[in-house]
């Protein structure tokens, strides 16, 4: 049963997100970069949006005359038609492109960041494969965490007369959950397509779920069962976190403060299990020092920057792939702690029987 504070938690993240979609497109992002700033590059954007070509590649949707669409089954078909972006989109990709094999071949310099990014390689349409794919991944792991959870609370440990769980966390891991999916389903969609409204909702999405986990690491580290005293430990986090949504998405999309605010509140969380870890005698504390350990290594390659090798694999893409098999580990942990609670709790009512 999800308690108030947990309805709570779910109210303040739908508000952020409709409030987000609504008023979203009154703000753009400006993005300065090195490469954006080359005078070779911005030679080649301008002249494309002009002719419509780079090189030998040339676009049709900068033809303004290309956009009567004609009868249906003069277009292409749908699955061609998604893989298309616009104008402008396409110039400054085929451009940095080009660029980037002129200083490569030419001038044997490193790769350079273009309106923020590195400069990858697309396919299929896709902005960042290697990043999408291991989002996709991390989703798929995250409902099949949850879904194990779900089967191991109702359907393999006791419970109680009323058909409800003796696990206490058992609704704020619910929407752990659920906040994790979400976030990594705007992951993969921001990688995809590289747009103001992806970015904001996957910034945001990303900030919900750290916030959420530090409040359930504060929960469930220091024991705590009270619903008030929940409410009080919850508030200030809750509303940290909701003004810095806000913030990012209303006020200044600050990228330095925002891996501030990521980095310390995964740190915060980490710090919190790791001294659990030690303190307790959960019988799977290994699986609990294997997460917090990984996860610390894997949260350097947030804060190292590199360019992609052959255009896909990043540090970004990597700490994506590193979370794949510790979301497996996670969830094993979440499961053997709702089991290992359930016997607890029905060892000491069987106490108090006798």
């Amino acid at each position: 049963m999800i308690t108030s504070f947990a309805q709570m938690a779910v109210c303040c993240y739908f508000c952020c997100t409709a409030v987000l979609l609504e008023f979203s497109c009154l703000f753009s992002v400006s993005y300065a970069s090195l490469g954006d700033a080359d005078p070779n590059y911005r030679a080649c954007v301008r002249d494309c949006e002009v002719s419509g070509c780079v090189v030998q590649i040339c676009f049709p949707q900068c033809n303004s005359s290309s956009n009567d669409s004609g009868p249906w089954y003069t277009q292409e078909p749908l699955y061609q038609q998604w893989q298309n972006w616009g104008c402008q989109a396409d110039c400054r990709y085929h451009c940095m492109v080009n660029r980037e094999n002129q200083r490569e071949t030419t001038l044997g310099q490193a790769p350079l960041k273009y309106h923020g990014k590195w400069p990858f390689k697309r396919l299929l349409g896709i902005q960042e494969p290697a990043s999408v794919a291991f989002s996709v991944f991390n989703l798929a792991m995250h409902f099949h965490g949850w879904l194990s959870f779900f089967v191991t609370l109702y359907y393999k440990v006791p419970l109680k007369q009323d058909k409800t769980a003796y696990y206490e966390y058992v609704g704020l891991w619910h929407i752990y959950g659920f906040l994790s999916m979400n976030s990594w389903f705007w992951s993969a969609v921001f990688q995809t397509r590289d747009v103001d409204i992806t970015e904001r909702l996957d910034y945001s999405s990303a900030i919900a779920v750290l916030g959420f986990s530090l409040i359930l690491s504060i929960l469930r580290t220091f024991d705590v069962r009270v619903e008030a005293a929940r409410v009080m430990v919850s508030a200030p986090v809750l509303a940290f976190v909701t003004n810095n949504i806000l913030y990012i998405n209303f006020y200044k999309l600050d990228y330095g403060w925002n891996m501030i605010v990521c980095v310390a509140m995964g740190v915060a969380q980490l710090l919190l299990w790791a001294r659990w870890a030690a303190v307790s005698r959960h019988p799977s504390n290994w699986k609990l020092w294997v997460v917090v350990v990984a996860s610390g290594l894997a949260m350097l390659l947030e804060i190292y920057d590199f360019p992609p090798y052959e255009g896909y694999f990043d540090a970004h893409s990597i700490w994506h792939a590193a979370t794949v098999p510790l979301t497996v580990l996670w969830w094993s942990f979440i499961r053997d702690d709702a089991e290992f609670r359930t016997s607890s709790l029905l060892k000491k009512s069987k106490t108090k029987a006798k």
